[in-house]
């Protein structure tokens, strides 16, 4: 595992995009070793991916604490002493602290599953279909002070069809989403991400098609 980006993955659910992350870790598409899973909740799905693929783990539950920064400077602590240089959350339900961006500056992202900005914060399927969108999608991006308002690494973009329910929108774009996380860790291994203010660079730049997305398409 030398020369790999140390990873560690803070999760509180079932670790879909955990096991994505384990995958592409083990089969060498994403030159990262998690080094460490860490969860708030004792019975987090995630915890147990973790151990059946002999990741560590630790399970910090934040209903141990006062505050969020106490409990930040918890989580810090465990992810210090496994020498993470890159914290991914990945489902993690808790909002991170000033404490927390200070100890891994521009080395937290996040995965959403919404076109950022729009639709930020929870239940954003739901919203995306309440408001009539024609495209949804997901969104890496980086972690700061605000509610998923950080610097946008890489996003994918998913139609929203007529028939769409919650359920159906979310599994089209959670297939995205194993899709993107990985890579977007992969650009960081590769130190091609830089952040000019809040928009990210890739060095060298990836050659996009010059095409647009209609939804109904035109020739309909």
């Amino acid at each position: 595992m030398a020369g790999k980006l140390r990873l560690g993955v803070l999760a509180s659910g079932g670790g879909t995009n955990l096991q994505t992350l384990i995958d592409r870790s083990r089969d060498g598409s994403m030159a990262a070793e998690i080094v460490l899973v860490l969860s708030n909740n004792p019975g987090a799905g995630a915890l147990k991916r973790a151990a059946e693929a002999d990741i560590p783990t630790a399970c910090i539950d934040h209903r141990n604490f006062d505050n969020r920064e106490e409990y930040d400077r918890e989580v810090v602590a465990a992810l210090k002493r496994s020498r993470v240089e890159l914290v991914a959350l990945a489902g993690f339900m808790r909002l991170i602290s000033g404490a927390f961006l200070e100890a891994f500056p521009n080395r937290i992202i996040n995965i959403h599953p919404a076109l950022l900005p729009a639709f930020p914060g929870l239940h954003v399927q739901r919203k995306a279909l309440e408001y009539g969108s024609r495209f949804s999608g997901c969104t890496v991006h980086f972690v700061d002070s605000g509610m998923d308002t950080g610097p946008i690494i890489i996003q994918a973009v998913v139609p929203v069809l007529d028939d769409d329910t919650e359920e159906t929108l979310s599994a089209r774009i959670l297939v995205q989403e194993h899709l993107i996380y990985p890579r977007a860790v992969q650009l960081i291994a590769e130190n091609r991400v830089r952040i000019e203010d809040r928009k990210v660079r890739i060095e060298p730049p990836i050659s996009t098609p010059n095409a647009a997305l209609c939804n109904p398409p035109l020739n309909g």
